[in-house]
């Protein structure tokens, strides 16, 4: 499986830079100001893996675990929730920084707003994130899901009171086709990718996704340290972008060196970045990964505009990276802690435990400069979302 790893660098240093100022620690300061006033917040694990450092000969590896998340066992609810708060409060005509959740919540603005239908289009995560926000505002939501979906993702969605279905297409396909209805109905569109006449609301998800950037940040900073290397997974590249903008934009003398990681069977971003022609390239077809959550096959523009600029690597990776990166967090070395880790959550830890052992991946290795010096940060983005298939990797092989 290893000779599936392929690699492209990313010169910086030729491409124009574009403004962090949607990315900054002062934005990231409102977003988590926000999410901290929902009852469920808590601030998730980031957890240091000194025997796997030095197992591995690196400096640090730290991985965030983003399976504690509002009890939701994933990250995207923070994207979802904070676009809908934005929306609400523009609605509104006030800043979100008046909004608690509480206030959201509350019947006076239920009443004020009226009733919203939020239609979204998912892998899983992204869609129980706003079927469970709509639930907490007493709205109502439909996702569509693409074919092979996990029936028990779908039926978890369904369990916040959604209107789902797998539907007969792939994820793309499912955006075009909420985005359709959505027109047709009136419906808000809550979409995690942009395009043309579509870009405020995905921009005000990848925003909320900072308040995991700005919770690692300070507690890196409390423990006096700073990543040397993230590597970050991409589906459309919304969450990517969102972590490399933040982290650029506190580290602007001493920038951490970003890896971006996709599945071999949704490259979109590594196929752009390797054409560099300044087009989208996307990938068609069933997009049959096992990495449900980054099954998707066309690029965010506004994230690629922040990964052109600020990430260096750029790889494209078999699934048994994903399934390697489970069994190695879910069965540490005595002394660490175990990771309940998803398939699309697990896979940057993989990529670094076979980049630093395997011989077939040397050159990556010294391409990206890891050595005993690094201070690796991952992130853990789900939990065993599609609980049987991480049962049959981690169990069966």
């Amino acid at each position: 499986m290893i000779e599936k790893y392929q690699w492209v660098s990313n010169d910086i240093s030729q491409n124009k830079k574009i403004g962090l100022d949607l990315y900054n620690k002062e934005v990231a300061a409102k977003v988590i100001g926000f999410h901290s006033s929902f009852e469920q917040y808590s601030e998730t694990p980031l957890v240091q893996l000194k025997e796997l450092s030095k197992y591995l000969g690196v400096g640090d590896i730290f991985v965030k675990d983003e399976s504690y998340r509002f009890g939701l066992n994933a990250f995207k609810v923070l994207g979802g929730s904070f676009a809908i708060g934005q929306l609400i409060a523009n609605t509104l005509k006030k800043d979100i920084s008046s909004l608690s959740y509480k206030t959201l919540i509350s019947e006076e603005v239920k009443k004020e707003i009226g009733d919203l239908t939020f239609i979204t289009a998912t892998d899983g995560n992204h869609g129980r994130g706003i079927a469970w926000t709509a639930e907490q505002l007493k709205q109502k939501s439909i996702v569509f899901m693409p074919k092979g979906s996990s029936e028990e993702r779908l039926n978890k969605i369904k369990s916040h009171g959604a209107m789902a279905e797998i539907k007969e297409m792939n994820y793309d396909e499912c955006v075009r086709e909420a985005n359709k209805l959505a027109e047709e109905k009136g419906y808000t569109l809550v979409q995690d990718t942009a395009w043309e006449g579509y870009e405020e609301i995905p921009i005000w998800i990848m925003q909320g996704y900072l308040t995991i950037a700005y919770e690692i940040y300070e507690k890196m900073k409390a423990l006096n340290k700073r990543p040397t290397h993230i590597f970050l997974q991409a589906g459309v590249g919304s969450f990517a972008a969102s972590m490399c903008g933040f982290f650029s934009s506190v580290y602007p003398e001493n920038k951490p060196t970003f890896i971006v990681v996709e599945p071999n069977k949704a490259d979109c971003i590594f196929r752009t970045i390797k054409a560099n022609d300044g087009q989208l390239h996307c990938v068609k077809g069933g997009m049959d990964t096992m990495m449900a959550g980054l099954a998707c096959g066309e690029p965010n523009p506004i994230a690629m505009e922040v990964l052109r600029s600020y990430a260096e690597h750029f790889l494209s990776v078999p699934d048994e990276a994903a399934a390697h990166g489970m069994r190695v967090l879910g069965n540490p070395l005595k002394g660490d802690e175990r990771i309940i880790s998803g398939e699309s959550g697990a896979v940057t830890l993989g990529v670094v435990s076979q980049v630093m052992t395997k011989e077939a991946l040397k050159e990556i290795k010294e391409g990206l400069k890891l050595d005993e010096n690094s201070i690796i940060l991952c992130i853990s983005t789900e939990g065993d979302t599609d609980f049987k298939n991480y049962r049959k990797i981690v169990w069966n092989g």
